[in-house]
């Protein structure tokens, strides 16, 4: 029978590795998973019974202990960009209901932080025991860009989440044996769902390398190695560290579609043919390449065990698995989110009738099953960098200022990024693109500023008054 346990690892289920004073190692911090599981007890033994806990989701080995002792509670957790600006982080912690914010212990808290503050030390010890929560309940509250208005908050289960990795570790030979490297935030799905639970479900080693630097990379020794398109740009183009890793078992990459010609020299550089894989904060990954099957570059590859995938075209017809024909990406399955917190209205925009989830995504299928991905559906959702980044939540933040009178924001393609943000800004006083990127970066999260700013006399619109942002790309 398998174990109901969400972090298996960390309580020496079976199958685990004998545990080590750096089985887990967070930008240079060892952990012990027994130190882990005694700090993040002493955690869960403060915030059992809250409503929801924040965590000041930096790259720390107090970020890991707070997120793990949340989970132990059975107290969903709410990772906090450590880079919002004050009205973003408003937002989540006044939606999410967080009765406490986690920071590590001597580690500052945001200005006008409006809840109190939960300091944690990852040397504290606590030998109680928390009965573990109930499958069914929430693990994770997690804030994700629409394409309007403020982000909101995806309510993942921990029934989903287990059933994601488990079904992860079955695709990708990923085992007790492996040392997982990445350096992702620990804000959303790739770096901490995949990127720490998956180590403390699986049994692997971890390290985190606080950023994610290819020479980091290269030092890390690693056999299983987690990054988004811009790492893998910025490692392939640093021979040596890329060739440091030809002894690695697995490259992955996600959050973006990786470009063939970076697939094709870490390929060269290293001897690896990278995986690619495809989900959504709301989705969890749904799609991968197999560590044992093809990997083809431009191809997410195939539906993970558990998950079901369908093309729909505009008026919901099917749409045939030809390789050619290109419809909207919808899913089902164990490893979706219960819903939005507090939005029955975003729900019911985002189901079909019969179950399915509507992706937002455009793909193709082939007959042999294989997924690319084209494209969104709307040109409003920027992936920039690995983030997903609102449109609408730019533009509103711009729209702030009191020299702007309007503004549209697209994602540019960019060869480092994916994507940029590019602002197209009118303004009405004396204002630089330079300030108007500062600005935002203050008030929202500082990877979610415009890269360029375009001052223009107006915006191209059609008669019913829509900004045309294809336009606004066709012309630069």
């Amino acid at each position: 029978m398998p174990t109901t346990r969400l972090l298996t690892a960390l309580h020496g289920g079976p199958g685990a590795a004998p545990d080590a004073p750096d089985a887990l190692r967070i930008d240079g911090t060892p952990l012990s998973r027994e130190r882990l599981l005694a700090a993040a007890t002493a955690v869960a033994d403060r915030v059992a019974g809250a409503p929801a806990l924040a965590v000041l989701a930096r790259p720390t080995a107090a970020t890991v202990t707070a997120v793990v002792g949340g989970l132990l509670a059975g107290v969903p957790v709410v990772p906090l960009p450590p880079d919002a600006g004050p009205k973003e982080r408003g937002h989540i912690l006044g939606d999410s209901g967080a009765a406490l914010l986690a920071v590590g212990a001597g580690e500052e808290a945001p200005d006008g932080t409006a809840v109190p503050v939960l300091p944690v030390d990852p040397a504290a010890r606590s030998a109680a025991t928390h009965p573990e929560p109930d499958p069914a309940a929430p693990a994770f509250v997690l804030y994700t860009s629409g394409t309007t208005g403020a982000p909101k908050g995806a309510v993942l289960g921990r029934r989903a989440v287990a059933a994601d990795l488990d079904a992860l570790a079955a695709a990708w030979d990923w085992t007790a044996g492996d040392t997982l490297v990445h350096g992702l935030p620990l804000f959303h799905v790739h770096g901490l769902v995949l990127g720490v639970l998956g180590a403390l479900r699986t049994g692997s080693r971890l390290v985190h390398t606080g950023r994610p630097a290819p020479a980091a990379y290269a030092a890390a020794g690693g056999s299983l190695y987690f990054g988004v398109p811009t790492v893998w740009s910025r490692l392939a183009a640093d021979a040596p560290a890329a060739r440091a890793l030809a002894g690695a078992r697995l490259l992955v990459s996600g959050s973006a579609p990786l470009p063939v010609p970076v697939f094709e020299r870490l390929r060269a550089l290293t001897g690896h043919l990278p995986v690619e894989r495809y989900g959504m904060t709301e989705t969890l990954i749904t799609v991968s390449a197999r560590a044992a099957g093809e990997r083809r570059p431009g191809s997410v590859g195939l539906p993970l065990d558990g998950v079901e995938t369908r093309l729909t075209a505009e008026d919901g017809a099917p749409v045939p698995h030809d390789g050619e024909a290109v419809g909207e990406l919808q899913v089902r399955g164990a490893t979706l989110f219960e819903g939005y917190l507090n939005r029955p209205d975003a729900d019911a925009d985002a189901w079909t009738g019969d179950g399915w989830f509507r992706t937002g995504d455009v793909a193709v299928v082939g007959p042999d099953g294989f997924h690319r991905i084209v494209g969104r559906a709307s040109v409003d959702l920027i992936k920039s960098g690995g983030f997903r980044i609102g449109a609408g939540e730019v533009e509103a933040a711009l729209r702030d200022h009191p020299a702007v009178a309007d503004a549209a924001v697209v994602g540019a393609p960019d060869a480092d990024l994916g994507q940029a943000v590019v602002a197209y800004v009118v303004a009405d006083g004396a204002v630089t693109g330079d300030q108007l990127s500062a600005f935002v970066a203050d008030r929202l999260s500082v990877h979610k500023r415009p890269r360029r700013v375009v001052l223009v006399d107006d915006l191209p619109r059609n008669a019913m008054g829509k900004v045309l942002k294809k336009q606004l790309l066709a012309g630069g």
